[in-house]
């Protein structure tokens, strides 16, 4: 699986198993050279600890230590053959123009095939499936598989003989009427003991967050995390894009390999470490996309809600208005609106005499630094939304509930309107073209509050 591109979008790996290796330890003699470096280091530091200003020499040669020091902390990381064989690499261009190789990613149906269990005749059935062996994999502990949709749950055998050859097993239905007691007293321990029941939501959100979701927990517990079907310029390079992959990235090399061993780890873990954990895993289910499709607003309320509460500014987040991102994506009245609430009535007279494109590039470069966004990006205060939700109960945001206004779509007079020029013609005597059709009202960008209301 090697693909190449200009660029990928935003979670393209998604879905894929990242190879881990194991980092390549240092030789007797580096250890040596890394231990010498840093005592010749903190040497110089202790004698020029009470100067106003280091010697140019001990200063280049700090500079050279600590680089040779930084050399000696990224060590290389070694896999293993078989695994590099079924792994592929993601080859593209980054924001800055440079060569970007993500290397060790492995499809699903590029896994190595499991082996089956040894067993000959005595092969464990799967009770509900039918005759033959039960799911390829190591065995780890009895095997009940149950599933009641509908129906009654399996009859006691009939007949209380006993069998002379032995014990027989217990039948499927006294095995699901003596674990439903045990599910109960479990639900009523787990919920006496916070502690445990916060790591067991953690060792669940951790196996679906780094473990491509098995079925190793008994919490019946899961997060989407939302993939993007469109998306802005450049939001994979977004520095919260980046933020989010390093701390997965990081958390990824803590945890074990194996998911037979995440409880163990997890419970070695300080309450703080897993506290952060969580959020982790907890953040990456966050959706707060607009969706045409989905009605309900009280979603995008509580992502408001959200936002308030760990004080969100996407202006702080690293957004800025470009003409890609916004500027050339809206008509020029939006524009000026933009210039106007950033730079005042002053700086909107500059522009507003130029075309759109014109417009668009010079509004860039007034709303530089100005920390300006729009309204899909800000997060309203508290009294915003307790005065939206209290005008007929349920909370939308303004640029949603808006009956008005013209969007991203609205026209342009100074733009090609398609359905104008191919609906015009000239006329026979050679006079001005003429159009054969009105062009409908200018749609709006946001559904109004009666298209989002139940």
């Amino acid at each position: 699986m090697d693909r190449g591109a200009l660029d990928f979008p935003y979670a393209h790996t998604h879905g894929l198993r990242r190879l881990t290796g194991e980092t390549v330890a240092l030789t007797e003699e580096e250890s040596a050279a890394c231990d010498a470096l840093r005592a010749e280091h903190d040497a110089l530091e202790l004698e020029y600890a009470d100067a106003v200003e280091l010697p140019d020499e001990v200063d280049a040669r700090l500079g050279e230590i600590e680089t040779a020091l930084a050399a000696f902390d990224e060590r290389p990381v070694a896999y293993d053959p078989a695994e590099i064989a079924r792994a592929g690499v993601f080859v593209s261009i980054d924001a800055d123009g440079g060569l970007r190789i993500e290397r060790g990613y492995v499809r699903r149906e590029d896994e190595a095939p499991v082996e089956p269990v040894d067993g000959g005749a005595e092969a464990e059935t799967d009770p509900v499936a039918g005759a033959g062996p039960a799911a390829a994999g190591p065995l780890r502990g009895p095997r009940i598989i149950v599933s009641v949709i509908g129906g009654d749950a399996p009859s006691e055998p009939q007949g209380d003989a006993e069998d002379d050859d032995g014990i027989k097993p217990l039948s499927e239905r006294l095995v699901i009427e003596l674990t439903a007691h045990r599910t109960l007293a479990l639900r009523d321990a787990l919920a006496n003991d916070p502690g445990v029941a916060f790591t067991a939501v953690l060792h669940a959100l951790c196996l679906g967050a780094f473990y491509r979701m098995t079925f190793g927990t008994c919490l019946e517990i899961s997060a989407k995390s939302a993939s993007f079907s469109a998306q802005a310029p450049g939001l994979a390079d977004s520095a919260s894009a980046q933020a989010i992959e390093a701390r997965h990235q990081h958390w990824a090399a803590q945890l074990p390999k194996h998911e037979d061993d995440l409880w163990n780890a997890l419970v070695g873990f300080d309450a703080d470490r897993q506290a952060a954990l969580l959020a982790h895993c907890a953040s990456l289910s966050v959706n707060a996309v607009y969706e045409p499709w989905n009605r309900s607003s009280r979603r995008i309320g509580h992502a408001d809600t959200l936002a308030r509460a760990v004080n969100l500014d996407m202006a702080a987040a690293g957004w800025s208005a470009t003409v890609e991102n916004y500027l050339g994506r809206v008509p020029k009245a939006r524009i000026l609106e933009a210039v106007r609430e950033a730079k005042g009535d002053g700086s909107v007279q500059l522009i507003d005499h130029l075309k759109k494109p014109d417009m668009a590039r010079e509004a860039e470069r007034l709303l530089a630094g100005t920390r300006w966004v729009p309204e899909p990006l800000r997060t309203p205060d508290v009294q915003q939304a307790e005065t939206a939700a209290d005008g007929d109960g349920e909370y939308l945001p303004a640029f949603l509930a808006d009956d008005g206004g013209d969007g991203e779509t609205a026209a342009d007079p100074e733009e090609p309107q398609p359905f104008a020029e191919a609906a015009s013609k000239r006329s026979p005597r050679g006079g001005e073209a003429v159009p054969r059709f009105s062009i409908p009202s200018t749609p709006r960008a946001w559904p109004s509050r009666r298209a989002l209301a139940f």
